[in-house]
């Protein structure tokens, strides 16, 4: 059976926080905790799953404020996933920072990430590809059963991630898209850090940064 997703859209910026659940299990993960986290806790709660793991697409600010908060709220000493390339700007808490706030210290990462290797949530196996280019430990997360991945801020609908901030390169960007995205099935939904949903096939015919 394919794992339950659920979307919260979250906070200023309007984060898409996933929560990911085998029903069968009850374990359920949540990608890129943001800001105003508390329905996702709740939502958690109200189903009876247990919060297995938080797993994080990349390290910006944005995407990983919601973590002490989620934590508290679900009283969960779940494990945090992240890939060692982006535990720099992690432990500068997000760059945030640079845009005038100061976010608390956050739990260290205990589950590293690697290119080609696979993560488990009750029965089912997601697969990590790292897709450089936004963030240098930015990754996604594939689930074939679902014919989704999770994306971040990587590519969205007709729009990608943008390089300007310290550790983006639009090069690399461009080609992890090209070699990690493109290369999915084109029916492939692709759910981002921002706006809607849209699919692979949408994207490499109508992406206007990054052609197929």
């Amino acid at each position: 059976m394919p794992l339950e997703i659920i979307r919260f859209t979250l906070g200023a910026i309007e984060n898409n926080t996933y929560l990911l659940a085998d029903a069968a299990s009850g374990d359920a993960a949540v990608v890129d905790p943001s800001f105003e986290v508390q329905p996702v806790a709740e939502e958690i709660a109200r189903r009876g799953f247990h919060l297995a793991a938080v797993w994080l697409t990349h390290a910006h600010f944005d995407h990983i404020a919601g973590i002490g908060d989620l934590l508290r709220l679900t009283g969960s000493p779940a494990p945090i996933a992240l890939h060692p390339a982006d535990l720099p700007l992690y432990r500068d808490k997000g760059g945030s920072r640079l845009f005038g706030m100061t976010l608390e210290d956050f739990p260290e990462p205990s589950l590293i990430l690697r290119h080609g290797a696979e993560i488990q949530l009750g029965a089912q196996v997601l697969q990590i590809r790292h897709v450089p280019g936004h963030t240098p430990g930015h990754v996604l997360f594939y689930a074939p059963d679902n014919k989704a991945a999770f994306c971040g801020d990587l590519i969205f609908y007709r729009g990608v991630g943008r390089t300007d901030l310290p550790g983006g390169s639009f090069p690399a960007l461009e080609t992890s898209i090209r070699e990690q995205v493109y290369t999915l099935p084109g029916e492939t939904r692709l759910l981002a850090g921002h706006g809607p949903e849209t699919s692979v096939e949408a994207e490499m015919r109508e992406n206007p940064f990054v052609a197929g």
